[in-house]
């Protein structure tokens, strides 16, 4: 299997050093090599997976319930102008 270390790291950003190339061409080489053993495998009867263990959604559904947060929290604003709190301008021209 023969790649350009040099383009690989350019591609990433990598500023590499020669002892680094080295080493990153051999482990580049042997997950490609590993790769190509998956590659051989026959696995036309597997179905297709997102993930490997069968997942369901833990979450409850999304209900609307009325809150009072928003006055409560009005409530101890400084000031507030209706359903909002009102905080003095801090951009100039």
């Amino acid at each position: 299997m023969e790649f350009n270390i040099e383009r690989v790291a350019e591609l990433a950003r990598l500023n590499l050093k020669p002892e680094e190339k080295q080493k990153l061409g051999k482990d580049l080489g042997a997950i490609l090599a590993y790769v190509q053993k998956l590659d051989a495998l026959d696995t036309k009867d597997v179905e297709p997976t997102s993930h490997v263990l069968n997942m369901e959604n833990v979450f409850r559904a999304d209900e609307v319930k009325p809150s009072d947060a928003a006055p409560k929290a009005l409530k101890h604003a400084p000031q507030t102008e209706g359903p909002f709190f009102k905080v003095p301008k801090i951009v100039h021209r």
